[in-house]
């Protein structure tokens, strides 16, 4: 629904949608001011830099004491990928940022297919690096954005922001709840919308920002952290790793190609000369040599195997052992 507050005034006065929004915002801790830090422009760099970096020690605990929420929502993301279903983050702004920016290591880590993990910015791609203005204040643009993906009951929707009130983020994980797909709010203020919103909140409370209203900083390091587990562990359920080996890295340079036979070694003890060969005999495909070394079979074999385990190697292994 569109205001009818004036627009004259409106954020000088505290009348209006300025003076609600404004009244709205003194309540999150993420916005609120530190008077004690009033005078940080006037510290040493070393003093500033050792506030900063006791600040961020403080959120890998509030992360902590939301493990068993965070757990439950990736127990049920991995069911649903497991199926077929994407794993979608919207958010916008800097929140919107880290979840294009996890959704873009997916491929090249856990050798996913770009649609299969995906993230949406309010704005688009141009957002990532220029704000577009009032994109974060559209729940019907973070509709539509889902719409052009064709969102299925198998997908997974996290909505993202350290307010919990951006309603692109609010708009996202409603459209999807409707369409009956899973959803996560992720959030760094308690009681939010966004959580109330979402099948699973996740709110990690991490509090005043040393520079007031900045989110990049300990809320954005809060978000990492959670997206973090979201997708590696998801990952790990679907069996794209091996123990703590990333079997499925797509060889795309150097560096992973060198990555890639170290992985075949730490996982088999094999020489260079077994790798090399393995590697050959499965055009390079990581998990797959693994399996040609370990269960003695050769590259189709593997394949098949792989194919019919699901992707997992310790099932696969299993399979070849048992027969």
């Amino acid at each position: 629904m569109t205001s009818t507050a004036p627009t004259t005034g409106a954020s000088d006065t505290g009348t209006g949608s300025y003076g609600a929004l404004r009244a709205q915002l003194a309540t999150l801790t993420t916005e609120a001011f530190r008077p004690e830090l009033a005078e940080i422009d006037r510290l040493s760099t070393e003093e500033i830099a050792r506030i900063m970096n006791g600040e961020d020690a403080t959120v890998p605990a509030a992360v902590a004491e939301r493990l068993p929420q965070i757990a439950a929502a990736i127990d049920a993301t991995a069911e649903r990928t497991a199926r077929g279903g994407r794993l979608i983050y919207a958010g916008a702004g800097t929140a919107g940022r880290l979840g294009v920016l996890d959704a873009s290591e997916c491929p090249p880590t856990f050798n996913t297919d770009p649609s299969e993990v995906v993230g949406l910015i309010a704005g688009g791609p141009s957002a990532m690096v220029t704000a577009v203005e009032g994109a974060e204040d559209s729940k019907e643009l973070a509709a539509a954005d889902l719409d052009a993906l064709k969102l299925t009951a198998d997908d997974t929707v996290v909505g993202i922001s350290a307010s919990g009130r951006t309603p692109y983020a609010i708009g996202a994980v409603e459209h999807a709840r409707a369409q009956g797909a899973l959803t996560i709010g992720l959030s760094c203020n308690a009681d939010s919308a966004l959580a109330a919103a979402a099948e699973h909140g996740l709110e990690i409370v991490t509090g005043p920002e040393l520079l007031t209203g900045s989110t990049r900083l300990k809320a954005g390091t809060a978000q990492k952290l959670v997206l973090n587990m979201i997708s590696t562990i998801t990952m790990i359920r679907l069996g794209k790793t091996y123990g703590n080996l990333m079997v499925d890295v797509r060889a795309s340079n150097e560096k992973l190609r060198a990555r890639s036979r170290h992985i075949v070694s730490l996982a088999t003890g094999a020489s260079d000369a077994e790798i090399e060969a393995a590697l050959a005999a499965t055009d390079g495909e990581v998990k797959d040599a693994i399996l040609v070394v370990l269960g003695g079979v050769d590259g189709p074999t593997a394949a098949r195997l792989l194919h019919e385990s699901g992707g997992h190697l310790r099932a696969a292994l299993t399979a070849v052992r048992t027969t």
